[in-house]
């Protein structure tokens, strides 16, 4: 007898697993797919192309696929139906002349748990609230004149790294997470001004979000499989997630609360962006007034890709730099030759660091933040390069192939910043073949800030490696 009760979960299990994939096999069956789609690989009964997607990296596999397929390359994984943009040309029908019809986002379990219902920037369906957020965030948050405000915090926060490292001299570190582990601090004191107190915890849960939210989730996958969600426990994981990081964000924002209660004394004290999310709602005679939780979700976003955009580009910029010693003793050298000069190299000497720059742009090239851009969704029917593209298509954009295009970059997969010497080719969403940060509406409102999360604490890896009589 206990046996028999022992064998019931499983035995539930295996039925509910056979009533799904018959509903899947009924739906797939009367479901009326367009004619001209843009071609394909060959595909199984539910779950289309997933198993192609199986043992490999994702963009490694799309790479290889579009390749035999096209650059604009149509792929069914479960029930969703996808085009996968793979060269500069159909990245630009898709982010340029057809930006309007894939201006917004597909559902996200992910983000309408964490990202509260979808009102942060990144995740926000196109609309009017969507374009309130991004003015917010691109005249109030991220102008320059605001990124320029904390750089005293940057500045401290480099200091204290290298005070660190010096003061282990002769023991063994990891250079490359105290180097993160600083872009880490410089993003969450810019937020928040105050020390955060559960950084780790923090930064633990940014890290799994970002994973999250790929879109190749089998509960976004399969949306018409209502329990899902429930039976994989990723519900569970995701709300066990949000209340962690809820608790958080509402400690520091009553915090925030109180403090604005008894006003700093001092003109010198720079608003952190708390602060001014704040001040917004209370005096900002917004359209759509920001609740508690748009709040939230907006300092979560500038978190997240502050945090992993940052350390996932320095590491790898790191990584380049020690396989190619004739870079690093380049890069080295500028670097003695400011401080020659100057005494000193801080925040205002970055624009004098030419071959940096150069480096940081072959990073981003080799090795985007985020290999696919965040996913977008077609509102309508369109045609590109006469192949139709349902509404409700799923587009991903594969970054990292087409910064690997040797139709565009000579020697491609060499890592050699000196290619954008005396080249018009830019980060900033006008160069289709370089866009780490994206493009079109959707691009990443906050490159100006993004770019000097990477480019300071990598200009502070060069100073460590010069050696410590420069900052003794």
């Amino acid at each position: 007898m206990d046996n028999q009760f022992k064998m019931l979960p499983l035995c539930f299990t295996f039925l509910v697993f056979i009533f799904l994939v018959l509903k899947l096999w009924m739906r797939s069956k009367i479901k009326d797919s367009p004619k001209n789609l843009p071609p394909a690989p060959w595909k199984l009964p539910l779950i289309g192309h997933l198993h192609l997607l199986m043992f490999s990296l994702p963009h490694h596999r799309l790479t290889e696929l579009a390749k035999r397929h096209g650059s604009l390359m149509h792929l069914q994984l479960g029930e969703l139906s996808h085009i996968v943009v793979s060269s500069p040309e159909a990245a630009k029908e898709v982010m340029k002349t057809h930006d309007i019809s894939f201006a917004t986002r597909p559902y996200l379990l992910g983000a309408e748990i964490i990202a509260y219902n979808f009102s942060d920037i990144g995740f926000a369906p196109y609309g009017d609230y969507w374009r309130q957020l991004r003015k917010v965030c691109t005249l109030e948050l991220l102008s320059m004149k605001r990124v320029q405000s904390f750089r005293s915090i940057r500045e401290e926060q480099v200091s204290c790294l290298i005070r660190s490292i010096y003061s282990n001299t002769g023991l063994e570190i990891n250079l490359g997470e105290m180097l993160c582990n600083s872009s880490y601090n410089i993003t969450l004191r810019t937020a928040f001004t105050a020390r955060c107190k559960q950084h780790a915890a923090f930064i633990s849960i940014a890290r799994k979000l970002v994973e999250a939210a790929s879109g190749f989730s089998t509960t976004d996958l399969f949306p018409s499989v209502k329990l899902l969600p429930m039976i994989s426990g990723m519900r569970a994981k995701l709300e066990r997630w949000h209340h962690d990081l809820d608790a958080m964000l509402e400690t520091i924002i009553e915090e925030h609360r109180a403090g604005n209660a008894n006003p700093k004394d001092s003109d010198d004290v720079t608003d952190d962006l708390v602060d001014v999310l704040l001040n917004l709602q209370d005096h900002g005679g917004l359209e759509f007034p920001l609740r508690t939780d748009n709040i939230k979700a907006v300092i979560l976003d500038m978190l997240i890709a502050g945090t992993e955009t940052s350390s996932t580009a320095i590491e790898w910029a790191m990584s380049e730099l020690i396989k190619n010693p004739r870079i690093l003793e380049k890069a080295q050298a500028e670097v003695r030759q400011v401080y020659d000069r100057t005494g000193d190299v801080n925040e205002s000497d970055l624009h004098e660091l030419k071959y940096l720059k150069l480096v940081m742009k072959e990073t981003l090239r080799l090795h985007p933040p985020l290999p696919f851009l965040l996913p977008r969704e077609s509102r309508k029917r369109c045609e590109i390069n006469r192949y139709e593209i349902p509404a409700k298509t799923k587009v991903i954009v594969n970054a990292w192939a087409i910064g690997r295009d040797s139709n565009y970059w000579n020697e491609a997969e060499r890592f050699y910043p000196e290619r954008f010497i005396d080249s018009s080719v830019e980060y900033k969403g006008t160069n289709f073949e370089f866009i780490p940060f994206g493009a079109g509406r959707r691009i990443c409102p906050g490159i100006s800030m993004v770019w000097l999360w990477l480019s300071f604490p990598l200009h502070n890896y060069f100073i460590i490696l010069i050696g410590s009589s420069l900052m003794v």
